[in-house]
């Protein structure tokens, strides 16, 4: 299994990103071939590092890279310009059990 792991900074404004993250970026992360699984949510400490955390979970890295290269994986990145304005880190994640 691999996961693509993203890390959302504090964003200037949370209702903002909120709104967009739900109603926009979810159903486009929802339509990348090759996912089989999605999981995301915000922090629950105030002071963490992270505002919001988001896994995507595929049989291989193959899957992932394929996943992410299509025009779904394509529009889904490039809506990261619309709402996630304080940046995001992106981990990619083999898992070993």
């Amino acid at each position: 299994m691999h996961d693509v792991i993203v890390l959302y900074n504090k964003p200037s404004s949370p209702e903002g990103f909120n709104e967009h993250y739900q109603k926009t970026h979810v159903p486009l992360v929802h339509k990348l071939p090759n996912l089989r699984e999605f999981s995301w949510g915000t922090t629950a400490d105030a002071d963490a590092a992270y505002y919001m955390v988001a896994r995507l979970t595929y049989a291989s890295a193959e899957d992932a890279a394929a996943s992410l290269d299509s025009a779904q994986g394509r529009e889904s990145v490039d809506d990261l310009a619309n709402f996630a304005d304080a940046g995001v880190t992106v981990l990619n994640v083999r898992r070993n059990g």
